[in-house]
């Protein structure tokens, strides 16, 4: 390399920085506990990563977990996440390409006759064969930048990916538990219309002694069908969530009946539940390291766009063979190479490169907004969770002494109107009143285990035990 051309490439590459702002994680300002006090077995000790990476286990139901594998397996958007990884990785690839030389190679056979006013006419054979190569040198980051912005957006597919993955599980888990808590609602149902039968036959036999008028029987008849109109609506909803989880599995409809079909009862949550402090859980979410690495990819586009206010400058040269004739071609008398340095600078073009350069810096602040939204979003759904979770035990203890009292009375009316003691209404009401409490507290028992399955998505479990098996 001549030496004015060498100590060109030497000054130029002495002279390399990435302009535009480098990138500094923001402070992760978080509360240092929750805001309301926890109770219902939940603590705020640090959960065990383990546990907390298959809460799922924690409810003791080996068909959630068989599901739950079956779709971290299958579920179509789960693939889809995992595509995207895969593209992500493929464009950061692209953009590294992009800091080294670009090679190519090339070769030709001609044959021409020149004019002969201009020469003697002669027809003449050129051969050619070499290598071309440039390189742009990186003298203001950017390349350096693009790759910066290419390796945030594969961070942020991957964090995508874990986010999916917990919604995944989260959504599996609840409709499995809505299937459970439907079914044991169906076997309520059909429990109150067994006795209301005996009920009936019991307004029957007194109506038909004369102790009664046929009112007493007409009404047992009545509270009798309004039960039995309940079922259909609740073999609907069953055959609905078993649907929706096979379709969760990427399954069709009606693939899970046989392992579904059987009742069995809802999941019960676990006496104790350990969630941590606000800046583990946010350390935790795959959403809020998402938002943070899209932050950092439009922080390193800023610098791309900068660097297209400085010049360029590439290095293209060549080497191979020329001659007239194949006839010892590969002759070092045939040798052919160039080398030279140039750069290219834009030097107006009415303010496109600075608007530009304004349009990153925009994006860049609606990205740290983002951020910090999805943050205060994280901290929302916790907090609701853990009251819904709280809450909701409050009403299923104060629903299960309700349906307790609710039996103790129907019974006793149904006695005391076999004696003769009371009128058939308060037998009615006192049915009525056990199909309403046991149905909310079967509802109440499936929606506890909901909202545990809503803390743990709000904390962020489910992902960790499965990101070893990335696309």
């Amino acid at each position: 390399m001549p030496p004015l051309l060498m100590g060109f490439v030497t000054i130029m590459l002495s002279g390399c920085f990435a302009v535009g702002p480098d990138y500094k994680t923001p402070d992760l300002s978080a509360p240092a506990e929750w805001s309301r006090s926890l109770h219902g077995g939940v603590s705020a000790a640090t959960p065990d990563a383990e546990a907390l990476a298959q809460w799922w286990s924690t409810l003791s139901d080996p068909d959630l977990s068989n599901l739950i594998e079956r779709a971290t397996a299958g579920n179509l958007d789960l693939k889809t996440a995992q595509a995207r990884v895969r593209e992500a990785r493929a464009r950061r690839g692209v953009a590294q390409g992009g800091l080294f030389p670009t090679l190519s190679a090339g070769g030709s056979a001609t044959r021409g006759r020149s004019s002969e006013q201009l020469s003697n006419g002669e027809i003449q054979d050129l051969y050619r064969l070499g290598f071309d190569a440039s390189w742009e040198l990186d003298i203001f980051g950017r390349v350096r930048r693009s790759v910066e912005a290419a390796q945030g957006d594969l961070e942020a597919s991957e964090a995508d990916y874990h986010d999916v993955l917990v919604s995944l599980v989260a959504e599996v888990a609840l409709n499995y538990v809505e299937a459970r808590t439907l079914q044991t609602q169906l076997e309520v149902a059909e429990e109150n219309l067994k006795s209301q039968r005996e009920t009936l036959q019991l307004t029957q036999w007194r109506f038909e002694a004369g102790l009664v008028s046929r009112l007493d029987v007409e009404q047992a008849r009545g509270n009798l069908e309004s039960t039995r109109a309940q079922l259909p609506k609740l073999r609907s909803a069953i055959e609905e969530a078993k649907n929706r989880l096979a379709v969760l599995l990427g399954a069709f409809p009606g693939a899970l009946e046989a392992q579904l079909g059987p009742r069995k009862p809802i999941p019960e949550a676990p006496m104790e539940v350990a969630i941590g402090v606000p800046a583990e859980t946010l350390r935790r979410r795959p959403d809020v390291r998402r938002a943070e690495r899209q932050l950092a990819a439009q922080t390193a586009r800023v610098g791309v766009a900068t660097a297209d206010l400085y010049p360029t400058f590439s290095l293209p040269g060549s080497i191979g063979l020329e001659a007239l004739t194949t006839h010892n071609f590969f002759n070092t008398a045939n040798r052919a190479w160039s080398i030279a340095g140039s750069f290219a600078w834009t030097i107006f073009e009415g303010g496109a490169i600075r608007q530009t350069i304004e349009v990153q810096n925009a994006l860049q602040e609606q990205a740290l907004n983002q951020y910090e939204g999805t943050i205060r979003t994280a901290l929302e759904e916790v907090e609701n969770a853990l009251v819904a979770y709280g809450e909701e035990q409050n009403r299923r203890q104060a629903l299960a002494e309700a349906t307790d009292a609710a039996q103790k009375a129907a019974d006793l009316a149904r006695n005391q109107y076999a004696s003769g003691l009371i009128d058939f209404q308060s037998v009615l009401d006192a049915e009525r009143s056990l199909l309403t409490f046991q149905d909310q507290l079967a509802q109440s028992r499936g929606q506890v285990t909901s909202n545990l399955i809503s803390l743990y998505k709000a904390l962020g479990g489910g992902w960790t035990a499965m990101a070893g098996a990335q696309p």
